[in-house]
């Protein structure tokens, strides 16, 4: 089971699951879950505010010159991502203004593909397209869709319901936003986080991004886990320019990517690690970082299993929580703590990304040195 879950978060906006009429959620499971506390399907859709925020150009000193020198994480952020393109989740039948029931959308849209364009009109957002739907002058239709790498166009009769308004009968999607962990900054101001992609809650797939920001967030409260029911954090994210942190410029499976422009309001403490390789990591004592409140901490785990060539590239290290105090706060891995920083011998070894349902005191983490590969993909050298 994927933890794209549904705990509470405080956020501000409209809903932002459509059908062009109303919203609705649902959550998908499988036997390991993400550690990502998201705003399941009930993501608020918000406007990206700060986007003209200067950016800090100052890199950040680790105090090394070595490459595989980071500054370590723990501390939770905001996230909000929007989709490139507006993703579709499914369709449905809709009621026209003569009380027959239509579904024009049915086999000529899929859940997982990407408007790109209506009527020769590109559109990035819902409110794109509804107004575009608003304007029609004929019933006639022609989306431009992204299916995977291909482009295609579909031509279907737009629905005239009571009102006025032209619907398709499809639910839409066109951001994201939830509560993850930063793993890591490197010395170009790059980080790293959650250690997992970010996937649709409805249909699964990796979200397409057309970009994002990191956001200031403080925990309010831990529902602790139980097997068979993962916990959770409980935070507030204000998405506005004075809490903006930076940008996301990278959803992947080995999780997201971006630059951070306000190093100091995010590191307060900067504690330069090396990058251990998968070679150095071994069964035994570690720590993870996370934090549950105010501060951020280090807890004793253990790592049960390592794996190299693991066949999920985020589940190569195998671990167990150990620390009482953390056992008691939050019963072991919980939603929120994805990217939770794992370090062993003085070097940061990898970062937590899943819990298992049926024992919350274990879990899986992603290799650091994959993280950080994955960071300095397509950069400059």
């Amino acid at each position: 089971m994927c933890l794209l879950a549904l705990p509470v978060i405080i956020v501000f906006g409209r809903k932002d699951v459509t059908d062009l009429k109303n919203g609705r959620g649902k959550c998908w499971k499988k036997t390991a879950v993400f550690v990502t506390l998201l705003v399941g399907v009930f993501f608020s859709a918000m406007q990206s505010n700060g986007r003209e925020d200067k950016r800090n150009e100052e890199a950040v000193s680790t105090g090394s010159t070595g490459e595989n020198t980071v500054l370590v994480g723990g501390m939770p952020v905001g996230i909000y991502m929007e989709t490139d393109g507006i993703l579709v989740l499914d369709t449905q039948e809709i009621e026209g203004e003569d009380g027959e029931k239509y579904e024009p959308a049915r086999h000529l849209v899929h859940a997982g593909d990407y408007i790109v364009g209506i009527n020769e009109r590109a559109v990035e957002c819902k409110k794109d397209l509804t107004e575009e739907l608003a304007d029609l002058k004929q019933e006639e239709v022609v989306l431009k869709l992204r299916r995977g790498t291909e482009e295609l166009e579909v031509k279907m009769d737009a629905v005239k319901c009571a009102g006025s308004d032209h619907k398709l009968g499809i639910w839409i999607r066109d951001n994201v936003q939830g509560l993850g962990t930063i793993t890591f900054l490197t010395g170009n101001s790059k980080f790293g986080a959650l250690g997992h992609g970010i996937h649709d809650a409805d249909t699964s797939v990796l979200m397409d991004i057309g970009g994002g920001s990191l956001y200031k967030t403080s925990i309010r409260s831990i529902l602790k886990g139980e097997n068979g029911m993962p916990g959770s954090m409980e935070g507030m994210i204000v998405y506005n320019r004075y809490n903006r942190l930076g940008t996301v410029e990278k959803n992947t499976e080995m999780g997201i990517y971006g630059t951070i422009e306000e190093i100091d309001a995010l590191f307060e403490e900067q504690i330069p690690v090396q990058v251990a390789e998968k070679e150095e990591i071994h069964t035994g004592d570690a720590t993870i970082r996370c934090c549950l409140g105010e501060e951020v901490r280090e807890y004793g785990i253990q790592i049960t299993e390592v794996d190299p060539n693991a066949k999920e590239e985020n589940k190569g290290i195998v671990l167990e929580v150990m620390d009482p105090e953390l056992m008691d706060e939050t019963g072991g891995i919980i939603q929120g703590m994805s990217g939770s920083p794992i370090l062993q011998d003085g070097k940061l070894i990898g970062a937590v990304t899943h819990v298992f349902v049926n024992d919350p005191t274990k879990g899986y983490g992603i290799f650091a040195e994959t993280m950080l590969e994955t960071v300095c993909d397509g950069q400059e050298s």
